[in-house]
């Protein structure tokens, strides 16, 4: 008999109040955000605290411009995410539903779109208070893989995101009729458990890579470096992990058992893949950048 994983018995909801009779719920995903901002902030503040990190020992922005610059990040992560899930990976759908492109309430964010969605909003902040972009790229880039991190737990945690059939010892069974849908698996259906995966890769690997670079090696004296470290390390690990992830739906058909957004005589890319690729060749090319102008 196949050795399973089951899945734990946990709760999408931290804890969920009556109030007039409506039902108010705290989720791990919600908690998620809210730490990973404030864990961003902290270390945002911290290495703007320590000028000898910085080119020319001088800090590229006063930590109280942190807390004007998070607001601006916030609205990016939340529309960029929503609209890039929009986009990318349901267009048909929304295109029918329009008054559901703004339901975030309902589930449906795509790490891309709010990475360009953080972007966009930070270039607007530089660009109307002298900000160096680059600098301050490196500033935000550094503190992102801890919410990396934390959402992807509380992905698992939600039995969401989760992985192709797989038949390792630690794969997992999970809950719900989606992910119980094996075709090709009798009995109950084991998954690789790729939000933990990407928990690893994305969160705890990068990250103390990220850190590392800033605190031990202190890169940021290189304007460019670590957002080039951390763009190319978060499009790598999420390209490999796409090896394991389950495909949207919207992308599996008989024809295409493995859910390649893009494919030429059975062999192509999923959308994660596509997507990831422009992420690494920029991670790159930003790093070779840097260290040209360093030399």
């Amino acid at each position: 008999m196949q050795a399973v994983l089951r899945f734990p018995d946990l709760s999408p909801e931290l804890f969920s109040i009556s109030i007039f009779g409506m039902e108010f719920a705290l989720r791990w995903y919600a908690l998620a955000y809210i730490a990973g901002i404030l864990i961003a902030w902290r270390l945002a503040v911290a290495a703007l605290r320590r000028p000898a990190l910085w080119p020319g020992d001088s800090t590229p922005m006063t930590p109280r411009q942190v807390e004007d610059l998070l607001t601006w990040i916030i609205l990016g992560v939340i529309l960029g995410g929503r609209l890039g899930y929009v986009l990318f990976y349901q267009p048909a759908y929304y295109l029918a539903h329009p008054a559901e492109i703004l339901m975030v309430w309902q589930g449906g964010m795509a790490f891309h779109g709010g990475l360009l969605g953080v972007v966009a909003a930070a270039w607007i902040y530089v660009s109307r208070h002298g900000v160096a972009r680059l600098q301050m790229a490196d500033l935000v880039a550094h503190t992102v893989p801890p919410g990396l991190l934390l959402g992807r737990l509380a992905n698992f945690i939600n039995a969401e995101l989760w992985g192709r059939p797989s038949d390792l010892p630690w794969a997992v069974v999970f809950p719900g009729a989606a992910a119980q849908d094996c075709p090709d698996v009798a009995g109950l259906c084991a998954r690789h458990p790729s939000q933990l995966y990407e928990a690893a890769l994305e969160g705890v690997l990068l990250g103390a890579l990220v850190l590392w670079l800033v605190w031990r090696r202190k890169a940021l004296k290189q304007p460019g470096t670590v957002t080039g470290v951390f763009m190319a390390g978060y499009g790598l690990s999420r390209f490999i992990v796409e090896f394991f992830r389950q495909p949207d739906a919207q992308f599996v058909s008989a024809g295409n058992p493995l859910g390649l957004a893009f494919q030429v005589n059975g062999y192509g890319l999923t959308m994660g893949q596509t997507l990831s690729l422009p992420m690494i060749a920029l991670g790159l090319w930003l790093i070779l950048r840097a260290r040209r102008a360093a030399a």
